[in-house]
């Protein structure tokens, strides 16, 4: 149900920008609500790397990237069903370094890292993390 309140959304092409476990709803009769839209953007709006949660967010956004789509949404989606399977959050970072750290960790790292250098943050957790 989440996918598919998710797929309407963006069917109307918004992107929510806030997934995560607080703001997905349970009714009395089972039926599954995405809340809290006070971050969502529509597609093609001018975006910015502080949206999303950090436990729920991508390695883009933690990386400063302003440029981004629905992937974001789906991204913070798989990261609260891994949490649902879990019965804890797959990635709780306590800073954006700690939590791209945690994440390359279950994932790996690309081998072309210049895919990374492009975007802002990439040079400061480079030199943090040396």
């Amino acid at each position: 149900m989440i996918l598919t309140g998710l797929h309407h959304i963006h069917s109307l092409f918004i992107i929510h920008r806030d997934l995560k476990p607080n703001n997905i709803l349970i009714g009395k009769n089972g039926i599954i609500k995405i809340a809290d839209f006070g971050l969502a953007r529509g597609i093609g709006e001018k975006m910015t790397p502080q949206a999303i949660t950090r436990w729920y967010r991508p390695p883009e956004l933690l990386l400063g990237s302003n440029c981004y789509g629905v992937s974001v949404d789906l991204w913070s989606v798989g990261c609260i069903f891994a949490e649902l399977l879990l019965r804890v959050p797959l990635f709780a970072g306590e800073s954006d370094l700690e939590q791209l750290n945690l994440i390359f960790k279950v994932l790996g790292v690309k081998d072309d890292i210049k895919v990374f250098e492009s975007l802002p943050g990439f040079m400061d957790s480079k030199e943090e993390k040396e």
